[in-house]
């Protein structure tokens, strides 16, 4: 169940990747629009206020259509076959549930008024006006139409019924589901609503200990994947805001730049935008500290794998190689990392920082710094300072325990040599057990390389079950993890780390992971049909 659950959470991933170029588009459409910024050619009227404002608009896309990118995101990731045709499905069902509801409150009295569709709690859904059930409708619903495809798109029907077969008979399942799952959220999500509206208070009133509390839990759920289901209601969801943190930082950013008022009385619930300050200052303490304590004979190479790492995480906030690097060697580390990220931010939003701050340097300077340099500069400079002084923080408190427990990081590794196999070894395996090799395996493509060496490592096409991935992530079932390689296997081939529970493996891949997992799937698909046909 919990492999399940976890790769419902690394799906989800999917359309939020969506969000970063088009969080910078808004915002820099919002700076050069102002003219206490650029000057009067942003005046309003003007052909370069007009262009921005056009550019804006496009960059609302994802934004306002977060429900359908999630209906149509998680089918790729979920399904076990024919994913093209699954997220097809999941459209129609879902865009069949909008418009039986939209039907039954035109028909029957639930107490809820379609007329506005600007009204809180409606909202106009590829041109269907519908409660406004936010990502969870969306969720739940994408995650029947992904059932429905699993179970019953191989079904076999009657030749007479042919027509009616694949796509077309999970459609019709989901019509049939679709009608009475209308009625469920007609009666019951006003009440919801309500309760929801009900918690955006209560969190936003929280204070410094709820945005705490927040973000230690997104930071220490990162290896289980569940701290997925922790930051989308607040980013994405209306566990704050009706909208998300994220759309309403975007949608006021113009009025919070040009207001001279504290930014967390302008943004109370802006605190819980501050879950990834510590991506960029987290990784310059880390970095430094393995650098620091790598043996002498190994600083280069330690310098060569850390600093690109590292100014990956600073600039996009991809950070995942660095906490699985920490948290495979020395758990504990990564439990003092979730408290000192915790610490960060509380520290940031009780001196006055309250912002949807974006995952990396590049959005926080485009969707914070620059936008807010006007009237904001106070908030500006508390996040840079704070934020450096917990880099020397980490860095130290890294260091002293690196020493003082041994701990092999990077460049400390006592391991000799890792064996790599080249393509005569793998090409005389194959033929020795009978197996004809993929085709893809010949790519010069380092992506298909990667996926070829990981295949190998987890004991081979026949050995593998189930693949997905999440952001960074490839999430393997094997049937046999006794047939898994050690983790240096997979590093040699460019991995930064595994993941072990039980036949479920994840190989930390990086951001290239998406690219890979399409080779993996295709040598996997290729060498399980020659395995069958050589039987």
């Amino acid at each position: 169940m919990m492999q399940k659950i976890q790769r419902f959470g690394g799906a989800m991933i999917v359309p939020v990747l969506l969000l970063a170029f088009n969080g910078i588009i808004l915002a820099l459409s919002t700076v050069f629009q102002n003219p206490d910024i650029v000057g009067s050619i942003a005046t309003e009227g003007t052909f370069w206020s007009n262009i921005w404002g056009v550019i804006e608009e496009g960059g609302w896309t994802v934004f306002n259509n977060m429900e359908l990118l999630f209906v149509i995101g998680l089918p790729i990731s979920l399904a076990k076959k024919a994913s093209g045709r699954a997220v097809l499905e999941s459209f129609v069902i879902y865009m069949t549930w909008n418009t039986f509801m939209n039907a039954i409150l035109e028909t029957w009295n639930f107490g809820v008024d379609l007329s506005d569709p600007e009204a809180i709690g409606i909202k106009s859904i590829g041109g269907v006006t519908t409660l406004d059930t936010s990502i969870i409708g969306a969720i739940l619903i994408a995650g029947v139409a992904i059932y429905l495809h699993n179970r019953f798109y191989d079904t076999a029907l009657p030749e007479w019924l042919g027509v009616f077969s694949g796509s077309s008979f999970v459609v019709i399942l989901g019509f049939i589901a679709a009608l009475p799952l209308a009625f469920l959220a007609a009666w019951v999500w006003p009440p919801i609503q309500d309760g929801i509206a009900q918690l955006q208070g209560f969190m936003a009133s929280s204070g410094t200990i709820g945005v705490g509390i927040y973000v230690f839990l997104e930071r220490i759920l990162i290896p289980t994947g569940l701290h997925h289901f922790i930051y989308q209601p607040f980013d994405l969801g209306p566990a704050v805001v009706q909208g998300g943190t994220i759309s309403y930082w975007f949608e006021h950013l113009s009025e919070f730049a040009n207001s001279t008022e504290s930014l967390r009385e302008l943004f109370p619930g802006g605190g819980f935008g501050l879950q990834n300050v510590s991506k960029v200052f987290a990784p310059i303490g880390i970095g430094g500290a393995f650098i620091a304590t790598s043996k002498p004979e190994n600083r280069q190479k330690t310098m060569a794998l850390v600093i690109p790492t590292a100014l990956t995480a600073i600039l996009s906030g991809i950070t995942e190689p660095f906490e699985f690097t920490f948290l495979f060697l020395a758990p504990q580390l990564f439990a003092v990392h979730a408290l000192l990220a915790a610490s960060m931010s509380m520290i940031m939003y009780a001196l006055g920082v309250s912002a949807s701050i974006g995952g990396g340097f590049i959005a926080n300077f485009s969707q914070f710094i620059l936008p807010m340099w006007a009237n904001h500069k106070d908030a500006i400079f508390i996040f840079l300072g704070v934020g450096l002084a917990f880099s020397v923080v980490y860095y130290f408190l890294f260091r002293w325990a690196i020493v003082r427990f041994n701990i092999k990081t990077p460049g400390r590794e006592d391991s000799g040599e890792v064996k790599m196999y080249s393509k005569k070894d793998f090409k005389e395996k194959q033929a020795a057990g009978g197996v004809a090799m993929s085709s893809v395996r010949e790519s010069d493509n380092p992506n298909a390389q990667k996926a070829a060496q990981f295949i190998e490592g987890l004991g081979g096409a026949q050995n593998i079950t189930d693949v997905t991935n999440c952001a960074t992530r490839l999430r393997v079932s094997v049937a046999d993890e006794g047939q898994v390689l050690e983790d240096d296997f997979f590093k040699g081939g460019g991995a930064h780390g595994v993941v072990r529970n039980g036949k479920a493996f994840q190989v930390i891949v990086g951001l290239d992971v998406p690219k890979v997992r399409e080779f993996f799937e295709e040598i996997v698909e290729d060498e399980n049909k020659n395995y069958e046909g050589d039987e």
